[in-house]
């Protein structure tokens, strides 16, 4: 799923300009497909055909001196982008489909998630309970440490300077992906632009959310969902974050007799850390009483004035 190897499945679908259904591997329609959840949920700012658009602002192959692309530019780019209407999915046939022959599709946001699944999965088949795989930050947990302890993972405050950790968090049966976009950027007449590029517009995200971790059930979906809450910024991030906790304590409320068995994340805002952490005993099955004892995990960080707590 690399698009550094041109002998991978995506990049052998990249070139080719076909747009008949092209036979695929069940790995690689599995991530097509979680990629597309989530494209959904956050209203098309996670794309995977996003690569147009990667290039043309310099996040991809270098281009030196590469001079700032208008809007005419970004125009042409954003007729190649959109997951939903230019990729079609067959699970039934194992087939993926593009309608335009430009159509690239970029996994990075993803695939590395994936990967480190395949290896937990591969542990646990063998009978291995207790495990940490991390590839790239990316990571996936189960049972405890050798201290017996849940694994302490730290998360970096977001500030390519200082590489310090902002915050340490015990995970046990769960998955972490962090996304930042204060590492990859480029300076351009006083104004700063990131690699994250809203899918929507064309444009590098502007907004001051400087990171974003996610805990989820596996390492897949906290790796896209951390670039897709990053591309949404404060506001909005929030905003989804509340309304799939709102579908978690829907989903609960049907199965009272049960642990949560897993815990979803709520958002890194403007260098804000906002985890929905597992719960062995929730208090109530609504999603104040879920809040309200998961306000201890949110920790605000300015660059400004420092770390607090609300």
């Amino acid at each position: 799923m690399s698009n550094w190897d041109p002998n991978s499945e995506v990049s052998q679908f990249n070139t080719n300009r076909g747009t008949t259904p092209v036979k695929s591997s069940e790995a690689f329609l599995s991530v097509i497909a979680a990629a597309e959840d989530i494209h959904i949920k956050s209203g098309g700012l996670f794309d995977v055909t996003i690569t147009p658009l990667i290039n043309l602002w310099g996040f991809g192959p270098k281009t030196p001196d590469k001079p700032m692309p208008s809007q005419a530019d970004i125009q042409q780019a954003l007729a190649q982008v959109g997951h939903s209407r230019l990729l079609h999915r067959n699970d039934s046939q194992k087939t993926l489909q593009k309608s335009h022959p430009d159509v690239s599709i970029n996994l990075s946001a993803i695939a590395k998630g994936y990967g480190v699944d395949q290896v937990a999965g591969y542990l646990a088949a063998t009978g291995i309970t207790r495990y940490l795989v991390e590839i790239g930050g990316d990571l996936v947990t189960a049972g405890l440490n050798p201290e017996g302890k849940p694994w302490s993972i730290g998360i970096e405050t977001p500030d390519a300077l200082t590489q310090t950790v902002q915050t340490i968090v015990e995970l046990s049966g769960q998955a972490m992906a962090t996304s930042g976009d204060y590492r990859n950027f480029f300076e351009q007449d006083g104004v700063r632009y990131s690699h994250i590029i809203n899918a929507t517009t064309g444009w590098p995200i502007r907004h001051r959310t400087a990171s974003v971790t996610v805990l989820a059930e596996t390492a897949m979906a906290a790796d896209g969902w951390a670039t897709a809450m990053l591309s949404l910024g404060q506001a909005a991030g929030m905003e989804l974050a509340e309304d799939i906790l709102d579908f978690i304590i829907d989903r609960l409320a049907a199965n009272e007799g049960q642990d949560l068995g897993f815990y979803q994340a709520r958002f890194i805002t403007d260098h804000v850390l906002a985890a929905c952490r597992y719960l062995d005993t929730p208090p109530s099955f609504t999603r104040d009483g879920v809040i309200d004892a998961l306000e201890n995990l949110y920790i605000s960080y300015d660059t400004d004035t420092g770390p607090e707590t609300p």
